[in-house]
């Protein structure tokens, strides 16, 4: 437990810390592109003093050489010199090579840098001769872009580490399972090898063979069972196994041990049809599908199984006449822990899924639902060729 709290405790620290840190770097990269955008307000201020010095020397060639090295000495913000009359006078560090309509160019550079930096008016000899309008330079805009680089990367870092954690977490959980599955299949054996003997006892005893007969079944049942539960966190043997057969005698005996309200039907071809299975792994499913559709229906109703195929798949469905699903929970039921029973672990269509799909490498998934009216789930496995 202790451990566990100190686990958390470091973990917790860790996000705050990374998360100071991380609003320290933003902070700083906002206050170091606010600082070097007032260096660019600096520099352009200082280009159009220059350009009304010019204006308003008076020929000193030493004045007209220094005004004339500042203005000459902007190599990298765009910018646009209008008069008065809105006429271009000059441009800078601005390409229109490359573009069809030079002068409609201009135009959307023009109200792209009114809207980055504020227009400084040139004045001279007291009177506004040009409007300076400017751009961010190259490495301003690539400044301006880093913070939202920064928070990119930050975010795959974040997804990248709850992706580990939680894949971490779900396999710790699945050998915890793993385990007590196992342990529970050990369990299990002890008392089952009893009625084995105890059943051998009966015998002896001159007791009704039919009676004998149920209660072996039974015992081969829990054999069965605790076979499934030695077999979690291994990978199943898959044999070439007749579907057909196999459905109907998981059918049979869950028919044989439901309430006589239910009213069973299957449909089945009379060939064979081979795939890939694991006996035990597959009765399981069509058992927790066969027990979901009972808890459906309030234990009384129509189920149905059918079995057809096509040219690549063999398809078994299993269809009820109980509450329905809505369509939106079609994916969510197969989750760990989703239940719409009071009671229950919300496990079965999870385990189901898993056995068939990454123990089978085929589907399942539910076909048709409608609420009140009933449920139609389909398992999809690959036919022998």
């Amino acid at each position: 437990m202790a451990l566990t709290m100190t686990r958390n405790m470091t973990r917790w620290i860790i996000i705050v810390a990374s998360f100071i840190i991380i609003s320290l770097i933003l902070w700083n990269t906002y206050v170091f592109f606010q600082h070097f955008k007032e260096e660019e307000r600096t520099k352009m201020e200082n280009w159009s003093f220059a350009l009304e010095t010019f204006m308003e020397s008076d020929d000193d060639d030493a004045e007209i050489e220094v005004t004339s090295r500042i203005m000459e000495s902007n190599t990298t913000t765009p910018m646009i010199l209008l008069d008065t009359d809105n006429n271009i006078n000059s441009i800078r560090n601005i390409d229109t090579t490359t573009v069809n309509n030079p002068k409609l160019y201009i135009e959307k550079l023009k109200t792209t840098f009114e809207s980055e930096n504020t227009p400084i008016q040139v004045v001279a000899n007291g009177q506004l001769f040009n409007t300076l309008y400017y751009g961010n330079s190259p490495l301003l805009n690539k400044l301006k872009y880093y913070p939202l680089a920064l928070l990119v990367i930050i975010f795959l870092f974040a997804a990248v580490a709850y992706f580990f954690y939680k894949s971490s977490k779900t396999a710790e959980q699945n050998k915890l399972w793993t385990g007590m599955a196992k342990e529970t299949a050990h369990q299990i054996g002890t008392p089952l090898s009893s009625l084995v003997g105890w059943t051998e006892i009966l015998r002896s005893e001159q007791v009704k063979p039919e009676y004998l007969s149920e209660i072996e079944k039974d015992i081969t049942r829990l054999q069965t069972i605790t076979d499934r539960f030695s077999k979690i966190g291994s990978v199943p043997t898959l044999e070439h196994t007749d579907i057909v057969k196999e459905t109907i005698e998981s059918y049979d005996y869950l028919k044989s041990r439901s309430s006589k309200l239910i009213d069973f039907e299957i449909t089945a071809p009379d060939h064979v049809m081979m795939v890939n299975l694991n006996r035990q792994l597959y009765s399981w499913t069509i058992e927790n599908l066969v027990k979901n559709a009972i808890d459906a229906m309030k234990g009384k109703g129509q189920l149905k199984i059918t079995i057809d195929n096509d040219s690549k798949f063999v398809k078994i469905k299993v269809s009820d006449t109980g509450k329905g699903i809505s369509k939106q929970h079609f994916n969510t039921i197969f989750q760990p822990g989703y239940t719409s029973k009071k009671r229950g672990w919300g496990l079965g269509l999870s385990l189901a899924k898993r056995i068939i799909e990454d123990y089978h490498d085929g589907k399942i998934k539910v076909l048709h639902s409608e609420v009140g009216k009933g449920t139609t789930m389909q398992i999809s496995l690959k036919l022998l060729s």
